[in-house]
């Protein structure tokens, strides 16, 4: 047999075991609503080839290359356990057993791993949670098409409605079409259908009402059978808590903003400072984008090293608050057509910082250059460190964190030499550091962080909407502290 056949064959056997783990996967989420991770990524209804890439993509942060004939037993070992919800990741399983003591048997290591999850200590599945979308746009839409992603199980988060201000003849059409096809992001995974007799979108058997209002104060939710739902204002409109506020109407309990709050509305970058939030807080933000790519990485280079300074440049690509071709806009440079020109602006993610991290002893200053893209953007994090360190430190560190911290659903890290904007459209952390950009000489540190500034921070609101919900489920193996 020739190398290329020997390759071949081998490839078709990984093939076949991946192929044999999507039923069990399958079945352990809709059954029992246990979600299969693999380093931090979900592998429920994927592929048999996007399952080998994500074992393959494991050697960019641990080293070496995970092969699924090494996660396939813990995989088949979870099924013999009396499982609750909870997230299980079996590229952290490997790998712990790998490097540690393997007198015990596969089964045995993983049952003690995940004992939180079993038996007495497994915690009651929830009751599905009411979400509705004001406004649907482009973070509207992502959102739409994550929970209705994670309906799966029929449980968690259920995507009740969306509100919009009605746009004439085929509107909800129009919508639904949208919705469907994204010249960034792709096809929608599943089908669509339109119930225009019932103003109603139908996406993977979850029927969405679409709720037709100028203003909040117009809609009855409880008259649509929706209760203590959660309301996703992704409109922009209002920022402070008197203008969210005319959400809390009958049948929603929580506003949740995709902009940063203004006054004492809490900025909320989940992985960073989610648990500060009190039970009975009713109206939060999710922050910006930028702050959400920022902070993690932030705090991850603080607690490590001290931060006595800073400085975020952000190169963002366009946004639909800028015009395609030159015309008047209440910004200075913002007029100027966004896909023909470089355009420096401000942005807020700076000052947020202090939000999200009050105990942070640092100034930290941010400017911003809109840039000819659709999407994915880079934040050049420029620090002054409280300790002289050095790169491989710091690659080291932040390899870490992205692998087995409470931040490793945040912060992703590549080292591909070529890596470039695209290759980061579709990514579910907040940000990925890019470890061949990375600058480190004494006590300055340079950090390049790559984002999609549209579903990587659909991803993190998505996240804090389940942990007010209370179906944020544990995570298996423990991160590390």
């Amino acid at each position: 047999m020739t190398v290329n056949e020997d390759s071949f064959t081998h490839w078709k056997h990984r093939e076949e075991i991946a192929e044999s783990m999507i039923p069990i996967i399958g079945k352990l989420h809709r059954e029992r609503d246990v979600t299969v991770l693999l380093h931090s990524r979900s592998l429920v209804n994927k592929s048999v080839v996007s399952i080998l890439k994500t074992h393959r993509f494991a050697r960019q942060i641990a080293g070496e290359e995970l092969s699924v004939t090494e996660t396939l037993p813990f995989l088949q070992a979870l099924t013999t356990l009396d499982l609750g919800p909870s997230q299980i990741d079996i590229g952290l399983l490997a790998e712990a057993y790998r490097a540690g003591d393997q007198g015990r048997s596969v089964a045995e290591f993983t049952a003690e791993a995940v004992a939180g999850a079993t038996g007495a200590n497994k915690i009651d599945r929830r009751e599905p949670r009411d979400v509705v979308l004001y406004g649907f746009g482009r973070i509207g839409r992502l959102l739409a098409r994550l929970l209705i992603e994670k309906s799966g199980s029929g449980n968690g988060l259920r995507l009740r409605a969306i509100v919009v201000r009605g746009g004439g003849e085929q509107d909800i059409v129009k919508r639904a079409s949208l919705l469907r096809r994204d010249s960034v992001h792709g096809q929608f995974q599943g089908t669509i259908t339109v119930d225009e007799a019932n103003s109603a979108i139908v996406a993977n058997g979850n029927t969405v009402k679409v709720i037709y209002a100028n203003d909040p104060a117009e809609i009855d939710y409880a008259a649509y059978g929706i209760n203590d739902a959660i309301l996703i204002d992704n409109t922009g409109m209002w920022r402070d808590r008197e203008g969210l506020s005319q959400h809390l109407r009958p049948g929603v309990d929580k506003v949740v903003l995709t902009a940063p709050g203004k006054g004492d509305v809490p900025n909320i970058v989940h992985g960073v400072n989610h648990d500060t939030l009190k039970p009975d807080e009713r109206i939060l933000s999710c922050a910006s984008c930028t702050t959400n790519a920022i902070v993690p990485p932030l705090k991850a280079m603080a607690d490590e090293y001290g931060v006595l300074r800073g400085h975020v440049e952000t190169v963002h690509s366009f946004t639909n608050d800028q015009n395609l071709l030159d015309n008047y806009h209440k910004s200075e440079r913002r007029g100027r057509s966004a896909p023909l020109n470089m355009v420096i602006t401000e942005t807020g993610a700076a000052s947020a910082v202090a939000k999200a991290l009050p105990d942070l002893d640092a100034t930290i200053t941010g400017s911003s250059i809109r840039v000819p893209v659709p999407n994915v953007s880079i934040a050049i994090l420029n620090l002054q460190l409280a300790r002289a360190t050095d790169r491989q430190e710091v690659l080291d560190h932040l390899r870490n964190v992205s692998l087995t911290s409470p931040l490793k659903r945040q912060i992703d890290f590549i080292s591909a030499p070529d890596a470039v904007s695209s290759d980061f459209v579709g990514s579910r952390h907040a940000s990925i550091l890019d470890a061949g950009a990375l600058k480190v000489e004494g006590d300055n540190a340079i950090l390049y962080l790559w984002y999609d500034n549209e579903f990587g921070y659909s991803c993190q609101v998505v996240r804090v909407v389940q942990y007010v919900s209370g179906v944020e489920y544990p995570t298996y193996p423990a991160p590390e502290v």
